[in-house]
């Protein structure tokens, strides 16, 4: 099915089922209760999810197949998103042309950076990643702000020359996003009981095109193309006594991780038609490595999982403040009750990010493989002890 084996198209439909009830399983809590604010199923956070779930998935293909650790992927994210704006506001406000911009600007872009870059290996290939994505943060943040507008971002006026398109509505609003007349931010509302689930098009829209993506990707781990990645992994230098040349490889790899990256600038622009340099930071190119080492480096799922993990915690945790710690230990005496909300106040709310180096550190101590390899345990773990308790009823006597 889908030219996939059985293993990989179970995979993707049991993705494909996750993201599609995305409203239903991210709103677990009813309202009201006070664990609804651990709900993530609000049109923001999912198109989040699925929106970085696409970069890290490109970012996969370069170092978790390659090998190669760069420190710059958020140069392509952000060269995505400025086309995406400019595209909205010189032609229309489609986001179909706006996407395909984005992703042919990335990849040129990529392209050429990767034809420097991948003239070295290891750490030097990092640092001249993290130096070209630097540079660009500058030049978009100060040189080149009649394109990017500097550090105010760039955003839609009332002013753009649009051709296929108004610059105004009738009420003299910016036009906003939409597929072929489908608004990105039209949303469905449905009350069951205490549960209110929002179904949101822009969301729906990003999560197609990250299920594409993901297919994408599980064809590129599958195929010779892939294959040749994994070697280079293995042992670049055994390749090159076999008189295989792996740069082509590897520079294929580079453009079609920078075109994910785009691809996922793009579709952020798409969603909110606003980009600015920040997306351009080495902070943001760090997160997508942290992704997908806390999903699982090199499996298919493991950056989906990493992403949705990460953000999550920074739109989830974040917002767990001293109030809520109160609230959460009301029911002990006063002393123990502040006592506790010492303890737990610096790992949430502004402290979530001592959370998450946490779980990384033991992630990276036990876990080397991810939250995947963590997964996979559980499942042999309870695959065994089906088996023996299967062994032991089978060898009990008979009454």
């Amino acid at each position: 099915m889908f030219g996939l084996e059985k293993k990989d198209t179970t995979l993707l439909i049991l993705v494909a089922i996750l993201t599609m009830a995305a409203p239903f399983i991210l709103n677990p809590f009813p309202e009201g209760s006070g664990l609804a604010q651990f709900n993530a199923g609000y049109p923001d956070l999912m198109q989040r999810f699925v929106i970085f779930g696409i970069f890290a998935i490109g970012f996969n293909i370069l170092f978790g197949l390659t090998g190669y650790l760069s420190f710059g992927h958020a140069a392509f994210l952000g060269v995505g998103s400025y086309s995406a704006v400019w595209m909205f506001k010189l032609l229309s406000m489609n986001i179909i042309p706006a996407i395909i911009l984005s992703v042919i600007i990335s990849g040129l872009f990529a392209l050429v950076i990767g034809y420097v870059s991948l003239r070295r290996t290891g750490i030097y290939f990092s640092i001249l990643t993290l130096a070209f994505a630097q540079m660009s943060f500058a030049l978009a943040y100060s040189v080149l702000t009649p394109i990017t507008n500097g550090e105010t971002g760039l955003q839609l006026t009332l002013d753009d020359p649009r051709i296929l398109g108004a610059s105004a509505t009738a009420d003299g609003s910016i036009p906003v996003t939409n597929l072929f007349g489908l608004e990105m931010r039209s949303a469905f509302d449905l009350a069951v009981g205490p549960w209110t689930f929002t179904f949101s098009a822009g969301y729906y829209v990003c999560a197609v095109i990250m299920l594409l993506a993901f297919y994408l990707s599980i064809r590129i781990f599958r195929s010779p193309f892939g294959l040749m990645l994994r070697a280079i992994k293995s042992n670049q230098t055994r390749m090159n006594y076999t008189g295989l040349n792996p740069k082509p490889y590897t520079l294929a790899a580079f453009v079609i991780s920078g075109m994910y990256a785009g691809l996922a600038g793009g579709l952020m622009a798409s969603m909110d038609p606003l980009a600015g340099a920040e997306r351009m930071q080495w902070t943001a190119s760090g997160e997508v490595v942290l992704m997908t080492i806390l999903g699982g480096a090199g499996t298919l799922i493991g950056p989906v999982l990493g992403a949705g993990a990460i953000k999550y915690m920074e739109n989830i945790f974040s917002k767990i403040n001293d109030n809520v710690l109160h609230g959460w230990f009301s029911f002990m005496p006063d002393g123990i009750e502040n006592f506790m909300v010492a303890i737990v106040h610096p790992f949430v709310g502004k402290g979530w990010h001592l959370t998450l180096g946490i779980i990384f550190m033991l992630v990276v101590t036990f876990l080397p493989g991810g939250l995947v390899e963590g997964g996979q345990r559980v499942g042999k773990a309870l695959r065994r002890n089906k088996d023996e308790d299967s062994k032991n009823a089978s060898t009990e006597p008979a009454e």
